[in-house]
């Protein structure tokens, strides 16, 4: 839970600051950037309790403008709720903040965030970019939207002190557009979650109307390149008697939103953003989970259904190819046809080794190894206190 707080700090006096920003905050945020820096950030914390870790989120999204959790600050920015500006004006005003705070570094993650790097570096932080994914290929954004997210990935690569990137494809990627930086380029994955238990899984199924064991679900916001409307479709021409369950929302109202919703029946059920207890309750007890995917990073929610043990079926998209689940694991993107015969097989082919998805993504370990990066981009010059099997970290 988001705590009131006065911000007095565990961390010692004078103890570095690293300040967090290009996500909504957290806790019961949706997003997969706001989860995976709920997993991350507290981790990083417990490793180096020395250190004072804020993020500077946005406003809108958060219960208080001022908060803590698991001994990370949380202090929302002001901004307007807006698609287009909440990105660009949250992180500008976050990085004054920053400065002001008189942080040593700051965390900028996203490349639409990423537009920022420029200047941070002008006041003399330090700076660390996570490459969440190519946002550019996002179906939602218009040609502007894309034009700048391209500039706000060059601006990050060429400014950035580190680059950060969640999938291995996109770390190769990376690494090919840009020569001269790939030596500050790390690939450090997303991790597998022990998500809360605390949801009685008889009242979530109850209360959602659903049967053990009866239901496919979809975990994702209602934005298009998601491809929800490709698993609808898919779903209503097959033989599938399980109903459809897809958990979510939209950060904001549009078109294809609504046009989704109008879809909703007694047998495609839109659930809404549910807490991560009762998202553990959806991917332990359906009979299938479903990501039709055209664009994503390293998809936390795939991570977190492996985790959970959930059978699963996934476009077959870099990002979701990197999990490396079997070939029947996955269908070709944006193929109904292709993914209406896989609804009409037998959920059974679609099981997955859950153990070999946690011992591949560890959230601690992606504390560990961003944790090397941060102390590395601190000290120029030092050696990253420990050798890490994800993060090839050197000094730009």
């Amino acid at each position: 839970m988001l705590q009131r707080t006065s911000l007095s700090s565990s961390a010692p006096a004078g103890a570095p600051v690293i300040c967090v920003t290009g996500l909504r905050g957290f806790p019961h945020v949706m997003g997969g950037i706001e989860s995976h820096c709920e997993e991350l950030l507290p981790r990083i914390k417990a490793i180096w309790p020395d250190h004072r870790s804020v993020v500077l989120g946005r406003a809108p999204y958060l219960p208080e403008p001022v908060g803590e959790h698991r001994g990370v600050e949380i202090i929302g920015i002001p901004c307007p709720r807006s698609q287009n500006l909440e990105a660009v004006v949250s992180t500008l005003l976050a990085v004054l903040s920053a400065r002001k705070r008189g942080a040593g570094l700051i965390h900028i993650h996203a490349i639409g965030p990423g537009l920022l790097a420029p200047l941070a570096r002008m006041l003399g932080l330090k700076v660390v970019v996570t490459h969440h994914g190519t946002d550019y290929h996002r179906a939602k954004w218009g040609l502007v939207a894309r034009t700048a997210l391209r500039a706000g990935e060059w601006l990050a690569l060429s400014f950035a002190n580190r680059v950060i990137a969640v999938s291995p494809s996109l770390a190769a990627q990376l690494r090919q557009s840009f020569p001269k930086r790939a030596h500050a380029i790390s690939y450090i994955p997303n991790g597998t979650s022990d998500l809360p238990g605390d949801a009685d899984p008889a009242l979530v199924l109850e209360r959602l109307g659903l049967k053990d064991g009866d239901f496919l679900l979809a975990v994702a916001r209602l934005v298009p390149e998601k491809g929800l409307h490709d698993l609808i479709d898919a779903y209503e021409r097959s033989n599938c008697t399980a109903k459809l369950v897809i958990a979510g929302s939209a950060d904001h109202e549009s078109e294809y939103a609504r046009e989704l919703l109008a879809r909703t029946s007694d047998r495609v059920i839109f659930a809404g953003v549910q807490s991560r207890a009762t998202l553990k309750c959806l991917y332990e007890h359906c009979a299938l989970f479903v990501m039709p995917s055209y664009h994503e990073g390293l998809p936390i929610a795939a991570l977190e259904a492996a985790s959970c043990g959930a059978r699963m079926l996934l476009s077959d998209i870099p990002a979701n190819l990197d999990i490396g689940l079997d070939a029947p694991n996955y269908f070709p993107v944006g193929d109904v046809v292709a993914l209406t015969e896989r609804l009409n097989a037998d959920c059974a082919d679609f099981q997955v080794d859950r153990d070999a998805v946690r011992a591949r993504f560890s959230w601690d370990k992606a504390a560990e190894d961003t944790l090397d990066v941060y102390r590395a981009t601190l000290a120029p010059g030092r050696t990253a206190p420990r050798t890490s099997t994800y993060t090839d970290a050197v000094e730009a």
